[in-house]
């Protein structure tokens, strides 16, 4: 993985984007060149890289709704 794509998948991370959303979208050549073009607008927009993971992380929650988030969470507490 490319070094500024780890960043923008641990910044994601620090504003709980489920690990298993974010291999999707890695794994996604489609899906990364997408969030990846996005992140690149806004940070020449001036904006720094936590308030860009702050607003695309809160689209990508509201995307996935709270019944998926809640069935990630009971699903890692089985384990």
């Amino acid at each position: 993985m490319k070094g500024s794509n780890l960043n923008i998948y641990q910044r994601l991370r620090d504003f709980n984007v489920p690990s298993a959303v974010l291999d999707e979208i890695f794994s996604n050549d489609e899906d990364l060149s997408t969030l990846v073009k996005s992140w690149n607008e806004l940070k020449d927009q001036k904006l720094e890289d936590d308030q860009i993971a702050e607003a695309v992380s809160k689209i990508i929650l509201k995307e996935l709704g709270d019944d998926f988030i809640q069935s990630l969470e009971n699903s890692s507490i089985k384990k």
